[in-house]
């Protein structure tokens, strides 16, 4: 049957966790970089020992927000304060809904005076929109999608490239291309350099964990510039990084990449479902993982939750203000980094060397996750404390980790359980095989799990605030 919108392919489902868990989508695939360009072990020490480059200019969506009333939009959309902020700022945006729960979050780049640049996954994107088009704000917007997953031998592009060079040694690639030092950029604020005889902005950021800079410009320059990063860093041990070893650099420094965009229940958010389409994100999205109920709200967070708690600021009026005010003396769930124990990991792969029994749910390397939105249950003496939200392996720490949200009276060193695989042999989605679960102990650890973005990420950011 086809559906008209979001709104009626979740009525017609009737149960929309169901509807989710059984989603034939397919696995969360990141577009058009290579698998690997050396293998992913050695990729992932690129970020630890040397330097590495990010290439970020197709997985996510964009979105240009131009116009009198773009401040203000966008001001009503997050939980953060725009006091001070101004152009050539950044800031990590955090939209929610009615309710007080996540919807995604992403980079906003002030640009220029009126005109902003949201760079994230398409739930972000869709709720600013959505507004954009519906609420009678003066702005015009340009949407570019992300990559398509498979193109089919069809030609993909960009409005823009977008790079990351990471790590020890990025500042002496960046002085190499730059000709010279770099600009003193302050954390999360924007400056232009030189590449290949072209002026391209940067942001000061850090994915994995190290000090960087992210560059940006247009897609047309996408190769020059990417040659010219990569003959700059031949000298000092950079690292190209591939779609395998990705998205894996959070298990160490601790972003949790996709909570469920809380938006398919309550009144409050029926128009936005009435104008969403039933073929998109929302709709053909998957949960996956041991942590199974009927009510769609128990896999909403809160900002609290993901330790976002520190951008909230109530200096301005702004959608989910009222429900986080209401929470906001707590109690909250917290953020941090499960530490899966080896013996327990080592009997996963030894089942799948067992003929003739059903193996426990492959685990997958890097990234073990196989749904878009990955909720497994962690429980203490039987009963859930939490659930673990994305995992995989890394080969700096020697460790699985997986990263999600307990409950508050949960502390560092505590061992829970976490229920591995799908009950009943699995869903219908299309990553999952026939299976039995397994519990594996895992120690409750530090968020950011590595020391050094513990010790050495910038003072003011979440990460720091974790600890």
């Amino acid at each position: 049957m086809n559906h008209p919108n979001l709104e009626s392919l979740v009525r017609s489902a009737g149960n929309t966790v169901e509807l989710l868990r059984n989603s034939q989508i397919g696995a969360y695939v990141y577009p058009v970089v290579p698998s690997e360009y050396s293998n992913w072990r050695t990729e992932q020490i690129g970020w630890r020992e040397t330097a590495v480059l990010f290439d970020q200019t197709h997985h996510m969506a964009e979105l240009t927000i131009k116009g009198p009333d773009a401040l203000k939009l966008l001001s009503y959309l997050t939980i953060n304060s725009f006091n001070g902020f101004s152009p050539n700022r950044a800031k990590q945006m955090v939209p929610c809904s009615h309710d007080g729960h996540v919807i995604g979050d992403g980079i906003l780049f002030y640009l220029a005076p009126e005109e902003f640049l949201f760079v994230g996954r398409a739930p972000t994107v869709n709720w600013i929109q959505f507004h954009g088009e519906t609420g009678g704000y003066r702005v015009d917007m340009i949407r570019d999608d992300r990559s398509p997953s498979h193109p089919r031998g069809k030609a993909v592009s960009r409005r823009h490239y977008r790079f990351q060079i990471q790590g020890p040694n990025a500042a002496k690639i960046l002085e190499r291309l730059n000709g010279g030092p770099l600009p003193e950029v302050k954390f999360f604020h924007m400056d232009s350099i030189r590449i290949a005889g072209r002026d391209v902005r940067c942001l000061r950021h850090g994915m994995a964990g190290a000090p960087g800079l992210e560059i940006w410009g247009p897609y047309a320059h996408y190769d020059e510039v990417r040659d010219a990063i990569v003959a700059a860093g031949a000298d000092f041990g950079l690292v190209q990084i591939g779609a395998r070893a990705y998205s894996s650099n959070t298990l160490e420094s601790g972003w949790i990449p996709s909570p469920l965009p809380a938006i398919y229940s309550g009144d409050s958010m029926r128009k936005y479902r009435e104008w969403l389409p039933a073929n998109g994100y929302e709709g053909t999205a998957s949960i996956g993982g041991s942590f199974v109920t009927s009510r769609i709200e128990d896999y909403y967070v809160t900002p609290y939750a993901l330790g976002y708690g520190p951008f909230i600021k109530f200096d301005h009026d702004f959608i989910g203000r009222e429900a986080l005010e209401r929470m906001a003396s707590g109690p909250h769930r917290k953020k941090v980094t499960f530490a899966w124990n080896a013996e327990d990991v080592a009997k996963i792969w030894h089942s799948m060397l067992v003929p003739g029994e059903v193996p426990y749910k492959y685990f997958d390397l890097p990234n073990s996750n196989y749904a878009s939105s990955t909720f497994d249950q962690i429980s203490m003496a039987g009963k859930t404390v939490g659930f673990s939200m994305f995992g995989g392996y890394s080969f700096n720490e020697r460790t699985v980790l997986s990263l999600g949200i307990v409950d508050e009276h949960i502390q560092i060193g505590d061992v829970l359980t976490l229920a591995w695989g799908e009950p009943d042999g699995g869903t219908r989605k299309t990553t999952v095989e026939r299976h039995q679960q397994l519990d594996v102990r895992v120690r409750v650890s530090p968020t950011p799990y590595s020391r050094d973005v513990r010790e050495g990420y910038h003072a003011e950011g979440w990460r720091a605030r974790q600890v």
